[in-house]
């Protein structure tokens, strides 16, 4: 804004007059480094006269402060900028964060690696000159998981009485709470507060307070509540032991405040602590709560007939509950039969195995066999040679022959491995001929006499003789069907 005062004095000589102008305006509507005209003129001098100024606009500082990236994740990477004007010019940069002075950073940049104390603890820039200093500060938007800001605490209250638990959390974005009972889904409160109206023995127990930051994390306090109440007894209203044994009989205790007293009593007896003939109680503390034992010695028949009271009381009150004593089998049904049942299917599972084996083997034993018979094999030979084989098959037969008639051979056992061979053969006639059927090739067949239509050569086709059996085989060759004469040979 600009503003302008003339004031006019008559000089002496009546004549002349002096004049002063006055122009006034803001600092903040000019830089430094500007010129400032006067001007001034008459019916004289019509084109007047002027003079200028040079502006000299000294201030503090003007400072500006970026923060990049925004907003961001905790533990990523933050750099603070401050910008600054000033005249005259700016001798000192100073950092703080949460008012305390970051040390060993002197320029116009902070880089930092940012937690969750940024979004609450504002980082300030403070920028000096000869005239002054001027501080200007920002928070930084951090996105973090819950952070525990008021912890809840485990309470203990009497029966009837009503129960309030406090939980604080801070997290960004914006969080939700959420109180359940442990081993529960039913959500009892999704406020700080959670208040538990008139309490019963069922409202002991663990209760959780969990907070949810979406998509950056979830955080949760686990608090106890006991309810001061008389004891309460859980325990096996029949429980076993074995006849002529020592038996037990047990007793689970739940109390707050722990039980005065506990006794066991059954018949005529009354029995707390110690030894009474053959019986001995025995109290244990555990985090659950107490158990008292009840010992018996030579366990007699009449003892499955007797009715075992535990009792417990504390200032609240008393629990009681009755236990009876189940004579135990030496060796339950149940395991009897699940012995049996185990036994008989080993054994199946034993037989199928040999089973296997067993067809395994046969299998093997018939591809042999199978690999032999396709083992025979006919050989085509030329008519020169024909009749010195002939002579040579002769000669082979009459050497058989003598040695059957000399009893060099077993007869009995020749004639059964010929009706094995037989067998073999009567199973595994599908084997295809290898000449396609032009010869007509048959092992193990009897010896017969040829025809004068059909001329045939028999030719050993195999013999193996062992210590106790001896074997001989067959094949029968039409010599007028081919050009030359044929063997076969396995």
């Amino acid at each position: 804004m600009y503003s302008k005062v003339s004031s006019e004095t008559l000089l002496r000589d009546g004549r002349r007059e002096s004049t002063v102008s006055t122009l006034y305006l803001s600092p903040s509507n000019i830089e430094t480094g500007q010129q400032i005209i006067c001007k001034a003129s008459n019916k004289a001098v019509p084109n007047g006269k002027e003079t200028s100024v040079m502006i000299d606009i000294q201030h503090l500082p003007l400072v500006n402060l970026s923060v990049e990236p925004q907003p961001v994740l905790e533990g990523n990477l933050v750099k603070f900028h401050c910008s600054a004007k000033a005249n005259p010019p700016v001798t000192l940069y100073r950092w703080a964060k949460g008012g305390s002075i970051i040390k060993d950073v002197s320029g116009d940049t902070y880089e930092v690696l940012v937690d969750h104390s940024f979004f609450t603890e504002p980082v300030s820039c403070e920028v000096t000159n000869s005239l002054g200093s001027t501080n200007i500060s920002r928070n930084v938007d951090v996105y973090f998981g819950p952070r525990m800001a008021a912890e809840p605490q485990s309470l203990q209250v009497d029966l009837g009485s009503d129960a309030v638990f406090n939980c604080a959390w801070t997290g960004n974005p914006s969080l939700t709470i959420v109180w359940m009972k442990r081993g529960s889904g039913v959500v009892l409160s999704n406020e700080n507060l959670l208040t538990l109206k008139s309490v019963r023995q069922e409202d002991a127990g663990k209760y959780v307070c969990r907070a949810v930051v979406p998509r950056v994390g979830a955080g949760e306090k686990e608090v106890s509540l006991t309810v001061n109440g008389p004891p309460t007894i859980s325990s096996t209203q029949t429980q076993q032991a074995l006849h002529g044994e020592k038996g037990q009989i047990k007793c689970f205790i739940r109390s707050t405040p722990p039980p005065d007293r506990i006794a066991w009593s059954w018949k005529e007896t009354v029995l707390e602590s110690g030894t009474s003939g053959r019986y001995t109680v025995e109290t244990v503390n555990t985090d659950e709560g107490v158990i008292s034992t009840l010992t018996m010695s030579n366990i007699v028949p009449a003892d499955f007939q007797t009715i075992y009271n535990c009792t417990a009381w504390n200032s609240f009150g008393s629990d009681t509950e009755i236990i009876r004593l189940k004579e135990q089998e030496s060796l339950p049904v149940a395991v009897i039969i699940g012995i049996a049942v185990g036994a008989f299917v080993a054994f199946i599972v034993l037989m199928g195995t040999i089973g296997a084996f067993c067809c395994t083997r046969s299998q093997r034993n018939l591809k042999g066999v199978v690999s032999a018979k396709n083992d025979i094999r006919v050989e085509i030979v030329h008519k020169d040679h024909n009749a010195a084989r002939e002579n040579e098959e002769h000669n082979s037969m009459k050497q058989l022959m003598v040695s059957v008639e000399r009893g060099e051979f077993q007869q009995e056992s020749a004639l059964k491995q010929l009706e094995v061979l037989q067998e073999e053969e009567k199973e595994y006639q599908h084997i295809k001929d290898p000449t396609n059927g032009y010869y007509s090739v048959n092992t193990f067949k009897e010896h017969h006499t040829p025809t004068a239509g059909n001329q045939t050569t028999e030719v050993p086709t195999d013999c193996t003789t062992t210590a106790n059996a001896s074997c001989w085989a067959w094949a029968a060759v039409p010599s007028s069907s081919v050009s030359g004469s044929s063997s076969v040979a396995r």
